[in-house]
């Protein structure tokens, strides 16, 4: 599904060009759960950008689903976040004064989907992220943290992407409701077989996900499998 070769990114907005990847290569296949980690200045932030198709390489090459995304143009790139890329931030990014439902039904207004379909695939989305009926209504500021980042995922999850994109999404939450919001992840990875990909600092997060790539200095120093992939079985809605 993903393949970066010999990705390199060169940035020359200062007086000295400063390379922050320096020759990545991997592969992440349909189903993974991978998760990013590495030090501040590791490079970390800008694959996640290219990986997003928020940015293209220097040189190098990003195919996502036999597509060559670091040849793209600018609208190129914005059809496959839109159609192939789900995004979910550390800052959740909702409307707070919008119900839960509108804020995951807009990405499908902005698609031109019927209101029906909008709701439908809004309503199996946020089943998908673990959010109970009783809170489709409500609106976005009335929920707690753990569930306003499920919003945000079950957001991520309406256009049905081939790519779940997670960037420290557990950073504004406590360490419980961020258990919760991991356990999320894994379920949709494990029961529904999303290809998910978290960008964290934290090892102990890091290794809920099946398979840690580590980046330093710009370079990938370590591809491991965790052997630890687990469910938490927490069914509240904190």
């Amino acid at each position: 599904m993903i393949k970066i070769e010999n990705v390199t990114k060169t940035y020359t907005t200062g007086a000295t060009p400063f390379q922050a990847l320096k020759g990545v290569s991997f592969e992440i296949n349909d189903g993974e759960f991978v998760a990013i980690m590495g030090p501040s200045g590791s490079g970390k932030s800008t694959l996640m950008h290219i990986l997003g198709a928020l940015d293209t390489p220097t040189t190098g090459k990003y195919i996502l689903d036999s597509k060559d995304v670091s040849q793209l143009s600018d609208d190129e790139l914005a059809d496959i976040r839109k159609d192939r890329i789900g995004f979910v931030f550390q800052s959740f990014n909702l409307l707070p004064r919008a119900s839960v439902l509108r804020n995951v039904m807009l990405p499908l207004m902005y698609a031109g989907i019927d209101r029906k379909e909008r709701e439908q695939r809004a309503r199996v989305a946020l089943k998908a992220a673990g959010l109970t009926e009783e809170h489709y209504d409500h609106l976005s500021n009335q929920l707690s943290g753990g569930q306003i980042q499920r919003v945000a995922i079950a957001r991520a999850l309406v256009n049905n992407p081939s790519l779940i994109l997670a960037d420290e999404p557990t950073g504004n939450l406590d360490s419980k409701t961020g258990e919760i919001v991991i356990d999320t992840f894994q379920r949709l990875n494990i029961e529904h077989g999303h290809t998910i990909i978290l960008i964290t600092h934290e090892r102990e997060l890091a290794e809920h996900a099946e398979r840690i790539l580590f980046l330093k200095d710009g370079q990938l120093v370590e591809d491991t499998k965790t052997h630890k992939r687990r469910i938490i079985h927490t069914h509240d809605n904190s």
